[in-house]
């Protein structure tokens, strides 16, 4: 009987340095599962910061580029305005010098006729 009671002491102590392994190995597990949450919580905190920043951003760029397209377009209306002013001009002077060289010759002294 000795002989099974050194080996039943033999399997329970092996038995009993299984489940302390076991133990060890869970409690190592369940560190870096605690450290994985709390890297997903920080994850989530900065998702949630760079999501409300891209809307912020996406807001203020809609706004920018509503104002960029006002001022192409009164950049383009402006530009025409601009275009017919230097037509009209270009025809009030062209209109100007003729009627200046109509009234200089109408001003001009006659010529006598022998």
């Amino acid at each position: 009987m000795t002989q099974q009671a050194a080996a039943m002491q033999t399997y329970n102590n092996e038995l009993a340095k299984c489940i302390e392994d076991l133990r060890e190995k869970r409690e190592e597990l369940n560190s870096q599962i605690r450290q994985e949450e709390d890297e997903k919580e920080r994850l989530q905190h900065d998702i949630r910061l760079l999501t409300d920043k891209l809307s912020r951003v996406n807001e203020s760029l809609t706004q920018r580029l509503a104002a960029r397209a006002t001022f192409d377009q009164t950049l383009a209306e402006t530009e025409a305005a601009y275009a017919k002013i230097l037509e009209s001009s270009q025809s009030l002077l062209s209109v100007l010098k003729q009627q200046t060289g109509n009234l200089s010759k109408a001003t001009q002294p006659r010529r006598k006729e022998h």
